[in-house]
């Protein structure tokens, strides 16, 4: 029964995966279509991730992890020479570009991550603000600014058109989208 649990997770993985990677609008992506793509039943959804959306996250995670070039950039920052504060930028910067030009499934999740996401999640960067910080605050505070500025930042990527057309930062040019990042953190972590 595992195993066969297994393949069915695998299986909507691989056909949410394929279908976000097809699709023009991901709310195209929904339960049935993943399920009908998988050859599972609709209800094995909520009975291996969840919900649709927690399906769609652990699809961006994979690629998250596994992007080309990307995850030897991460662990390249989170343990080279750089101090606390400038691995936390780098480490946002990078990620809001991979979010940036895989916009397709962060459409479909940001909202969801945004209102659902636990402060403190084990995905988070409170690690870099601990050690920047070190006693001067509590690691409620440094998971409370953790969860501050992932918020910000994906609602930037998810209104990334908006701020664009409104604001004049275009968050798609590496150089804007680089000094957005640093702002940011300067503000929450101080110069």
């Amino acid at each position: 029964m595992k195993r066969d649990l297994e393949k069915t997770r695998a299986a909507l993985l691989l056909a949410a995966e394929k279908l976000m990677t097809e699709c023009d609008d991901p709310n195209e992506v929904t339960a049935r279509a993943i399920t009908r793509e998988a050859g599972v039943n609709l209800a094995m959804i909520n009975y291996c991730f969840g919900s649709r959306e927690e399906l769609l996250f652990e699809v961006f995670t994979q690629l998250y992890r596994t992007a080309p070039v990307f995850a030897p950039v991460l662990n390249e920052i989170a343990q080279g020479p750089l101090s606390p504060k400038e691995k936390l930028a780098e480490l946002h910067y990078h990620s809001m570009k991979l979010m940036l030009e895989n916009f397709k499934y962060c459409k479909a999740l940001t909202k969801y991550t945004l209102v659902t996401r636990k402060i403190g999640d084990k995905r988070s960067s409170v690690q870099f603000i601990q050690q920047h910080y070190g006693d001067r605050k509590t690691e409620g505070e440094c998971r409370f600014i953790a969860f501050e500025l992932s918020s910000i930042h994906e609602l930037a990527v998810l209104r990334h058109e908006e701020i664009k057309d409104v604001c004049g930062i275009d968050l798609k040019n590496d150089d804007e989208l680089k000094k957005f990042v640093y702002e940011n953190i300067d503000r929450l972590l101080g110069e």
